[in-house]
Formats: C-alpha cells, structure tokens, sequence
C-alpha cells in the first residue's frame, strides 16, 4: 500500500482542524464530526488545546483514500507556534494549504506559502467557508495569483457561496475553458509539452492534461485550488479525490538501510519519552538496538503505527511511514534515525525567536520543579532555548510571541502544578565583534587563582558562520581533555559577551597553555593543589575570553524584522507618522486600487504595538505581514541593555561564585 504523508498548514482561524475532522468522517474514522468550538476535535487532545480552540501542538492521524494511506499532520496556524510547523516540514510529502474563503490571503498564509515553494512540497489549496457570508470565489482566486502564486488553477465552480447550501462542482472533461486554462499553465512550465500543443493541439487529450498536471503538481510548479467547507462537507470528495491524484504517495523500501527523522516527542503517562518518527527506508522493529541522533543508542521498547485514525501497537515501522517510538530516552527533536539521507541537510525554514523572558515561580520553593518542567517542554519545542543563571537563579526562555507566553505559563499550571510569572518580554540581541582581541593569564601567576595557563585571541568571522574553536599550540602539549574544556567553556561563555548578549561568529584560537603535571604524596593520594586539573582550565577560561572580548570590543545588534503593509489609501497619512514613531523605515509606498503598498525594516522590540495600533489607524482594514529579516547596529540613542540581568559578572563576583560552587 502506498503512503501519502500530509500536512494540513493555514492561517489561525482559516479552518485547518475542521477541514481534518471531516476529511476523517469522509473517509469513515470517526462517526461523528468533532468541534473546534466544543473541544471535541480528534487532533485537539490538549486540554489547553480544548479550552482555547486554537491548535498548539502538532498531530498525526491516519486514514485511508482506496489503496492509499494518508497519514494526515494538523499543525498550529498561530504564529507563536510556527516552530511546530518547521519539525513537520521535513516529513510531508505533500500539504494542503487553507485559506478562509472571507478573509482570504491572509499575513501567515503568504509565509507558509513561501517555505512550501522553497521546499518544493507540492501543495493543493483549499479555499474554506464557502458557506459563510461574504464568501467570495473570483476575488480570492486574483488574491491567490496576486499574493502567493500565479501557478494555480480552479478545479471546480463554486454556486450559493454565503449560504448554507454553498456547493462546490468539479471540471469534467468536457470543460472547454478549463482544459484551455490547464493548456495555459502547463505550457508555462514545459516546453515539450508547449512544442507538443502547438504540432497537433487535438492531440492533447484530457487523460493527458490530468496527468501532466499531476506531474507538474508533484514537482511543486503548479498548484491546484479546491474550494468547499469544512462544516457543510462542501468540495471535500473532490479534495479528497485531488489529494488521491495529484499529491505524490510513496512505497517506502522496507528493505533499505535504517533512515528516519524524528519530528515530535512527547511523555507518556509514566514521564516516558514516545518519540515520533517518519521512516524514510529500513525498518525498525521492537527490541531493535537503534543510533539515532550524533552518537546515541538506544533499545525500541514498543512500537506503534498510524492507522485509520490512531496509533496502533505494531512489530515494526516501516520505510514511508510515520510511528511512534518508545525506549529511546536521549533521543531529541530533529535527531535522525540510522542513516542520515544524502538530501537532509538539516537547516531552518523559518526564522528563530526573537523575544526572551525570565520565567519567575510564585514560590520560591518551586525553583527546583521549574527548571524541571521547562527542561520537558524544551524537549517538545527546543526553540524555547532554555537558558539557567545559576549565579542569579533565573530561568530565561525564548519566544514567538505573548500568546506563547501565556501557554507555557497554562502549561505550568495546569500539567506541573507550577504557578509562574514572567519578566517584562524583551527582544533578544546579539553582539558582534568590532575588532581582534587577545589576552592570557600564567599559572602561579597573580592575578591568577587558578592552575592553568590560558592564552585566547578572538578575530570577527563572516555572519552565520557560527564559533570556530582553533589550536594555536602545538599539538601534545596539552592533555586533550584539557583542550576539550577550553573548548567546551569558550562556546558556553560567548552565550553571554560584554553586554550581555551572544556573540554568535567569531573565531577563537588557543594562542597559550601550561599546566602542572599530575602530583601525589609518597602514599599515593592525588594532590589537587599542586595538580592541574580541566575544572582550572574551565574556571580560568571565561576571565581570558572576557578579556579579549573587551580588547576588541563589541557593538549591539538588534533584530528587524521584514515588513509588508496593506492599508487603505486614505489612512496613508495616519499610519507613516506612527511607523517614523516605531522606528520603522518603509520604502515609497505602491499604488494598488484604492490601498498603498507599503514595505520596509522594523525593530523586533515595535512589532507587537504596531499590531496593536493597525486596527484603529486603519478602521480594522489594514493587513500585517512582518518577519525576521537581519540585525543592525542598536542605535547610541537606544539602551543596549534592555534588563539588568543580561549585566556580566565582574571578576570579582565570578571568582566568589566559582569559590562557592566549589
């Protein structure tokens, strides 16, 4: 049986859950269709899921089209929860992508739109709520072509829109204006096909022109639209019969070398890790000794399967399938099963968080239970970035958004028993070097309280290059596991450079070392104070980087983000003063009907009150797009350091935190 592994992406709101739902009733899983509203929904299952009506986490179910097997992924529409989409992308085969046949493109759908094209994921749309009022069919075809591609076609007619009795009616054969618009579309993208149209155009039967379209939708250069309703069952039959047809199943080589991903894990009722996993080839069967992630190992426990609806307790999963793995208990998100594939560089599709908060517990007895309990949700979105200041006793997490906020703090509550607050929400920066800096403290030399002797010279490396750590001294005159501390303790301590920021490209070289030799007295008992050991090397490390850092000295990045602004040409004059308030540095404004155009660069720090203020300044008309796009220099003008907290120690307060973890 072939496999198809499906995402459904959109929008908050546009009908992504809904659609799932009925899409199982059509295909018999379930008797009854859930509610969103009602918190019955089969991919809901979170209670904070349930209760707020949005989806947080992704999830996997499954169901059958004839001889194919869909395993079907409901992922999150709300922005602050883009990186569940992200761990999905990399498993789908294909993906329908919804759009609100009411509000159409909206800011979410373009993003979501563009990572599909990037990746080359065939994608059909599906135009949702017909059946709602100020339903509209031609002005969301032209916003789709306009906004997200030109390479899409109708598959059908929709009548009664706004209506409860809305229906959707699918281009047969006999079609003349929609096999001509297939011609059109197909001829942009093949030239053979073009040559073939024009040497006999009779030639070109209809059972042609569906296969070509098929062909084409698998390459991801055309892309079908379906328009129905998730609630009246409208257009699902046909989507149902274009997901059969035009999206791309695969038969998995059970018989190939071990190769999968792990997108998702979650814990089970025992505080277990499941991790969820697309095989891509092999297969991994119950008791099996599995390498998984850069050196791991572990021993599958259980195995289970996606079928018709749930996660069925199986011998084995197999190549194109998607199953659930328990018994690997180091396994982490992103982490690749057996053989990685030649074409899974693993790299961001979307762009990281750029807000941070410190996570504070209401009883200070809690302290213990918070770390905790934000360690397992890191282990179920790692983009959270949890960051521990043992010094201060403090808790920072990284975010999306406010909304990601108050779930996380719902989370605490209600499945840890933890009651938090948070910090006020700021935006995370970084620091770049602005020079080359070198320093080096000498054993049994003051001020040096350590036995070890390290040289660092720091040099700028070009962005998104990442630390590199390299050896200025000879090779073996330094035990490795010396080195290795070095190593370990430079990468730890450029999380927090002069400003307290991260210092993400640099290059640093180990220009100087010495140590003393092991020593014992005469009855053989080590002597730590006459003997080196990698915890001098780790205490000495960060006062020399520091050092350096300050020779060459940083300067303050801070995010910005990409903005496209869609507002009514009569608020022009409203909106720009507000922009030149935040910051932001729009280009000339575009003409288009009766709305400007407007795109440029804002700071991350004035996304949220721009959102806040569109709705009034533009009577509710205005529509939002922004993005992380790159950093610029913070401004002498602005703080560079927004909360005290990121203030490094001076080495004083380091040096008495190191003697009191000691």
């Amino acid at each position: 049986m072939h496999t198809l592994n499906l995402g459904i992406l959109a929008h908050i709101d546009a009908g992504k859950t809904s659609l799932t739902e009925r899409l199982l009733y059509a295909a018999g899983v379930i008797d009854e269709i859930g509610s969103v509203d009602d918190g019955s929904t089969q991919t809901d299952s979170m209670a904070l899921e349930r209760q707020r009506g949005i989806t947080i986490k992704s999830a996997v179910v499954s169901f059958a089209i004839d001889d194919m097997t869909v395993n079907l992924i409901d992922t999150p529409g709300h922005p602050d929860f883009i990186a569940e989409v992200e761990r999905v992308l990399s498993v789908l085969d294909g993906a329908v992508l919804v759009i609100s046949a009411v509000e159409g493109v909206q800011p979410q759908t373009r993003v979501l739109m563009r990572t599909l094209q990037r990746l080359r994921i065939p994608t059909l749309v599906f135009v949702n709520k017909i059946d709602r009022r100020g339903a509209q069919y031609e002005r969301v075809l032209r916003s789709i072509a306009e906004k997200l591609t030109p390479a899409v076609v109708p598959m059908g007619s929709a009548e009664g829109l706004g209506s409860r009795g809305a229906c959707f009616t699918p281009y047969a054969a006999g079609d003349g204006d929609f096999a001509s618009r297939l011609v059109d579309l197909l001829a942009d993208h093949d030239d053979a096909f073009m040559a073939a149209f024009v040497e006999d155009e009779k030639a070109l039967s209809y059972g042609r022109l569906r296969a070509e379209l098929a062909a084409k939708t698998h390459q991801a250069l055309v892309h079908p639209v379906f328009f129905g309703s998730a609630i009246t069952g409208a257009g699902v039959d046909s989507l149902m019969a274009g997901i059969r047809e035009l999206l791309p199943a695969v038969e998995g080589d059970a018989d190939g070398p071990v190769s999968g991903t792990v997108f998702k894990v979650e814990r089970g009722p025992a505080g277990e890790k499941i991790a969820y996993a697309r095989m891509f080839s092999g297969t991994v069967r119950t008791r099996d000794l599995l390498r998984f992630g850069e050196d791991d190992e572990g021993k599958v426990t259980a195995v289970s399967v996606f079928d018709r609806g749930s996660a069925v307790r199986r011998a084995s999963l197999t190549g194109g399938r998607i199953g659930r793995l328990w018994g690997l208990a180091g396994i982490r998100i992103g982490d690749v099963i057996g053989t990685p594939r030649a074409s899974a560089a693993q790299r961001a599709h979307f762009a990281p968080p750029t807000l941070e908060t410190v996570v504070v517990p209401c009883r200070r007895a809690d302290r213990g239970a918070l770390y905790a309990a934000l360690t397992q949700l890191a282990e179920q979105d790692p983009l959270i970035n949890l960051r521990q200041d043992e010094i201060r006793q403090e808790v920072a997490v990284s975010l999306y958004g406010e909304v990601q906020k108050e779930v996380i703090q719902a989370t605490l509550a209600n499945e840890f028993g933890v009651d938090v607050t948070f910090r006020e929400t700021t935006t995370i920066c970084i620091e770049r070097l602005v020079g080359t800096g070198a320093a080096v403290e000498i054993i049994d030399k003051d001020p040096n309280p350590f036995l070890a002797t390290v040289g660092l010279r720091v040099e700028p490396a070009p962005i998104n290059t990442g630390v590199e750590f390299r050896l200025g001294i000879e090779l073996g005159s330094l035990p490795f596991a010396f080195i290795k501390a070095v190593e370990e303790t430079v990468r730890q301590t450029l999380r927090q450079g002069i400003h307290g920021w991260q210092v993400p490209d640099c290059t640093v070289t180990l220009t100087r070392s010495g140590y003393w030799p092991r020593q014992s007295h005469a009855h053989a008992v080590f002597d730590k104070s006459m003997s080196s050991t990698a915890g001098d090397f780790r205490n000495l490390t960060p006062l020399v980087l520091m050092d350096a850092l300050r020779q060459a000295g940083t300067r303050v990045y801070e995010p910005m983000h990409r903005f496209l602004l869609d507002i009514p040409a009569d608020t022009f004059g409203a909106v720009l003063p507000v922009l030149a308030r935040l910051r932001a540095v729009p280009q000339a404004p575009v003409m288009r009907g009766s709305s400007y155009l407007l795109e440029g660069d804002i700071p991350a720090a004035r996304v949220h009150d721009l959102e806040q203020q569109l709705p009034t300044l533009t009577s509710g008309e205005g529509v939002l797009e922004c993005a992380f796009d790159h950093y610029q220099p913070v401004q002498d003008t602005i703080p560079t350091r927004p909360r005290t907290d990121h203030n490094p120690l001076s080495r004083k307060e380091y040096l008495l935190h190191v003697v009191r973890r000691v």
